[in-house]
């Protein structure tokens, strides 16, 4: 017997509370990188600590971990791309403010929309053409391409990096996301995100290993940082597990989308990261165009 669905109102408060969460992670990311540690130890803490996580919760409710070598195979592809994704987002989180780190970031809905037209899908809706250049002119409008004298080159010079790597992780992601569609889309979200976590952990623990790319927290701080980073993504990604089943028509985009703002509000007090007034009008333009996007019926 399935649980019972929870009501839309509270939906949407668990699900806000899940992006919080998420930015949580990324912002305590900043901290340990502030404090010492490097983004291969981040990413080796965070996957394995979740890959673990993720494991105890499959085994507590006795789903099988047996796969089909294809089916495993192409596991193994899609955390690949995972790892990508997850070492150039941490890369930008550590370079650029978080907050526009994960705005870039967010443009892998479009990217997943032009991946799946230029792979032999549809093509893109009218409103997702739309929602596209609105995103974009949000997204220049966060970032402060024009610099506050119109220097371009030298606003570039200043946040162009840290770009880069954000949007690296984004089209890793729109990658894995079309691939999981196509290949895994039947696939237990659980055992997904376990395989994809340990590929990631064995990815960068080895690499981390043989290259002596680890360093650990300079202080007590970092440490908590690391701590935390690994625990409020994997309180976020399980609690996304367990409540989705039960949301009913909560869109659960939302869980991602709500991020960037969250971490607006927070990154302020904890981080020192304050954004310009139109840089915030921005950001709220590239969410709401993302939203808008993905609240088209299908």
């Amino acid at each position: 017997m399935s649980p019972a669905p929870i009501p839309r109102w509270v939906g949407i408060v668990l699900l806000l509370a899940i992006a919080t969460t998420f930015g949580g992670n990324h912002i305590a990311a900043r901290v340990a990188f502030d404090h010492g540690t490097n983004v291969t130890t981040a990413v080796a803490f965070r996957s394995t600590g979740t890959a673990l996580f993720v494991l105890t919760l499959l085994l507590w409710n006795g789903i099988s971990l047996r796969l089909e070598k294809q089916t495993f195979a192409r596991s193994v592809l899609i955390g690949l791309l995972i790892t990508v994704q997850s070492f150039c987002l941490y890369s930008a989180v550590a370079l650029i403010p978080v907050a526009l780190a994960l705005l870039v970031f967010q443009t892998f809905p479009m990217l997943l929309a032009l991946i799946s037209w230029l792979a032999g899908g549809e093509r893109p809706s009218r409103r997702v053409r739309l929602a596209m250049p609105v995103a974009l002119v949000g997204l220049a409008l966060a970032l402060d391409v024009w610099g506050k004298s119109g220097d371009m080159a030298g606003r570039w010079a200043e946040v162009g990096a840290g770009v880069t790597w954000a949007f690296g992780a984004s089209v890793s992601f729109a990658s894995a996301l079309y691939l999981i569609t196509r290949w895994l889309g039947s696939m237990d979200g659980r055992l997904r995100s376990f395989l994809f976590m340990s590929v990631v952990a064995v990815v960068v623990l080895t690499g981390g290993t043989f290259s002596n790319a680890f360093v650990l927290p300079a202080d007590n701080i970092g440490w908590i940082a690391l701590a935390l980073l690994t625990a409020l993504y994997g309180i976020a990604i399980t609690s996304t597990f367990v409540l989705l089943p039960r949301l009913g028509a909560v869109n659960n985009a939302a869980v991602l989308n709500f991020e960037p703002i969250a971490v607006l509000a927070i990154a302020w007090p904890i981080l020192g990261q304050a954004v310009a007034p139109s840089q915030i009008l921005g950001a709220l333009i590239v969410v709401g165009a993302i939203m808008w996007m993905g609240a088209e019926r299908r």
